[in-house]
């Protein structure tokens, strides 16, 4: 299976699915230096090293895991994280509050706006609270294309994510949606969420209204 989603100037963009949970492992790969970002370690280590193993081909550089990204604590998102960071060294990052609940030291934690800088690419975390309080999309700008934001499971084609018919929590994440990504972003930006299939802003931005009135 090939695992290439995106090709582009300075990047290469990989993904795999795994788990019975169809969970999504996206990989940032510097096209010059090497310099690599794994989103969720979500599961199924092995398959994960064969992510990075694809990999390869896509730098003139040394391939080096720089980072490993979650986007949220829940279980299905972090199973092989430890795996991951003791066979690969990298550091990790998580959002600030849900930070303490992963199953690994955090090394970054990160807020509302926070720039990761790697040799080659900037990726910028985006606070996404009410799925879980510490939720977070990353987006990548691409220089001469589409923007990209691997939402985790903040926002999917079709609406947001899980809130437990929570109206506070619902509201807040919808909330978030709309003035941090929705209102900053354009039609054409790419959306990864954590699980399914790819959207972009501009499927989605006429349902917004439908997802407030139905509450989910």
């Amino acid at each position: 299976m090939d695992t290439l989603i995106h090709s582009l100037r300075d990047i290469t963009i990989r993904r795999i699915s795994v788990s019975e949970m169809d969970n999504n492992v996206y990989l940032l790969t510097a096209r010059e230096s090497g310099a690599q970002l794994l989103i969720d370690a979500a599961d199924d280590l092995p398959a994960i090293q064969g992510l990075l193993a694809d990999a390869t081909a896509d730098t003139s550089g040394e391939p080096k895991l720089a980072l490993i990204a979650t986007t949220h604590q829940h279980w299905d998102h972090v199973r092989a994280l430890p795996g991951l960071v003791e066979a690969t060294g990298a550091k990790t990052a998580a959002g600030t509050d849900d930070a303490p609940e992963l199953p690994v030291t955090v090394d970054v934690l990160l807020d509302h706006g926070d720039v990761g800088t790697f040799d080659g690419f900037d990726v910028t975390a985006v606070h996404l609270r009410g799925h879980t309080p510490g939720s977070v999309a990353l987006v990548y700008r691409d220089p001469e294309g589409p923007a990209h934001i691997f939402s985790g499971d903040s926002l999917f084609p079709g609406g947001v994510g899980n809130t437990q018919k929570d109206p506070e929590r619902f509201n807040q994440l919808l909330k978030d949606v709309t003035e941090r990504i929705f209102d900053v972003y354009p039609d054409d930006t790419v959306v990864h969420p954590g699980h399914g299939k790819p959207t972009t802003l501009g499927a989605e931005r006429p349902h917004l209204e439908e997802w407030r009135a139905r509450g989910w």
